[in-house]
């Protein structure tokens, strides 16, 4: 049972309430609300470590300690820890646990407080694990103000919390936790901007924003997020400001894609070209597929749903991420989904056995940089599948030329794409000129908006409408005059 609605004062004491209640037993099964806890804890803990931006010899604030399962995990790398907690028996707890880290100081307060004093620009990195969801709307918006003006430039901010639905099976009376969408933190964050004496405008960068996988794996829950920002000027952040402002907040794009492309895509085909790229993958259960550009995610369902394997997807954009992960609620398949830039994401060697990605790398420059890196992360014998947006061999008209400018695509020539892949170490390359079936696949999807219009209409705009219309028949008028083209790539590492 939800506890009733409260404000200032009251929120704080029935969430105070609610923790003594749990904290009687100072187990990590009580911390975690879950009776699975130490095994979650053996796999979670190093995850979530490892997500953390280098802060050795730094200064590191943990908000929301608790016993402890991360302090001491903290203290061994930082310069100075302070963690923080406002159970008092539990901060104790940790002291006792953990008090023999020179460089820790416990201190008992509530984050809320205003009595809480800490420097400006004195923290290089605020942790917390499970904190945020136990404060109101409000205090979250507060606190996040707050923490920008303690980091110091260009220092950083981690939490971690659940969100749609609680995770642990641990019995309650109540619950007040407050189980927010993911948005709802990526917007209060973004929109943080601080002011120094001196007139500097200051702001935070998304560096990073995932499910935590452990979850995923063990529960199928990809309800567990977490998300990296980084304190920069707010000049600094101007490149992907501009992203994060025509992209971030405008679902309705995203959705009036979905609509052409069929539920779950934003990929030339939908579910229909994807069946048919997929099955040439030979897909095994508890194989890992990573999807580049995976969108809102419903190439990643269809190939976890029906051929039991462990999907990453990553894609640049926040909404495309956000949608994904609440489209992922419920369906109960090893699926995680993680806002990362390809180019500057690492995996270990030999971590996949599928990298797949749909109508993305056009975006890429540096494609022959990208393929050596999908080389190294693909097991041997894995497979790459690559669809993409192409050109016809030779110097496109001023007319192509623009378009190709307008949209910062690099594209290059069927023949040329298979030959990077070859480069870049792959065998038994495949690199076939699917123009055709892209033209039948326009004028098919073309036709089934121009059908519903008066629906699509009614549920976006006459604008929407005549953007994708439009957009649909130039493409038409590219493609069959022969200087668009698509290509479809299938690559093996030996």
């Amino acid at each position: 049972m939800a506890a009733p609605i409260a404000k200032g004062g009251e929120e704080r004491e029935i969430q105070k309430n609610y923790w003594m209640e749990h904290s009687v037993d100072l187990t990590v099964e009580a911390m975690m609300l879950d009776s699975k806890a130490s095994d979650l804890d053996k796999e979670e803990r190093p995850e979530v470590l490892s997500l953390l931006p280098p802060y050795e010899g730094k200064s590191v604030m943990e908000l929301g300690a608790g016993i402890g399962r991360f302090t001491g995990e903290l203290a061994q790398k930082a310069g100075q820890l302070l963690a923080l907690d406002f159970i008092d028996s539990v901060i104790k707890k940790n002291e006792s646990i953990n008090g023999h880290y020179k460089n820790v100081k416990f201190m008992c307060a509530d984050v809320t407080s205003p009595d809480l004093n800490i420097s400006d620009e004195s923290v290089d990195l605020i942790f917390s694990n499970w904190l945020l969801m136990y404060l109101s709307d409000k205090e979250v918006e507060n606190l996040a103000a707050r923490m920008l003006k303690w980091l110091k430039v260009g220092g950083f901010i981690f939490f971690r919390e659940s969100c749609f639905h609680q995770s642990g099976d641990s019995k309650r009376k109540y619950n007040p936790t407050h189980y927010r969408e993911p948005r709802f933190y990526t917007k209060v964050f973004k929109e943080c901007c601080s002011r120094d004496e001196s007139g500097n405008s200051f702001e935070l960068s998304l560096v990073g924003c995932k499910c935590i996988g452990a979850y995923v794996r063990n529960k199928k829950n990809q309800n567990q997020i977490c998300w990296t920002w980084q304190k920069v000027r707010s000049q600094d952040d101007k490149g992907f400001q501009q992203f994060l402002d025509n992209v971030q907040y405008k679902c309705n794009g995203i959705l009036r894609y979905e609509r052409v492309f069929g539920s779950g895509f934003v990929s030339t085909g939908g579910i229909e070209t994807t069946k048919e790229f997929v099955a040439t993958l030979e897909l095994k259960p508890g194989q890992k597929v990573l999807d580049v550009g995976c969108g809102i995610g419903g190439g990643d369902f269809y190939m976890a749903e029906n051929f039991d394997v462990e999907v990453v997807g990553i894609d640049l954009s926040i909404n495309m991420i956000s949608i994904a992960i609440e489209r992922a609620i419920g369906l109960k398949c090893s699926v995680e989904f993680e806002v990362a830039d390809c180019t500057a994401k690492t995996y270990p060697e030999n971590t996949f056995d599928v990298i797949y990605s749909r109508d993305t790398i056009l975006h890429i420059q540096d494609k022959p940089a990208l393929f050596r890196s999908f080389y190294k992360w693909l097991k041997p014998g894995g497979k790459v599948l690559i669809s993409d947006y192409c050109k016809s061999a030779g110097t496109p008209s001023s007319e192509f030329a623009e378009y190709i400018k307008q949209r910062g695509y690099d594209l290059h020539d069927v023949k040329a794409y298979g030959q990077m892949l070859r480069d870049a170490g792959f065998n038994e390359v495949i690199a076939e000129d699917r123009t055709d079936q892209f033209i039948q696949v326009l004028q098919r999807e073309l036709k089934a908006v121009e059908k519903n219009k008066e629906d699509f209409i009614s549920d976006f705009s006459e604008g929407d409408y005549n953007d994708i219309v439009g957009g649909w028949k130039a493409k038409l008028i590219r493609t069959t005059c022969g200087e668009q083209r698509w290509g479809l790539f299938i690559a093996r590492k030996n």
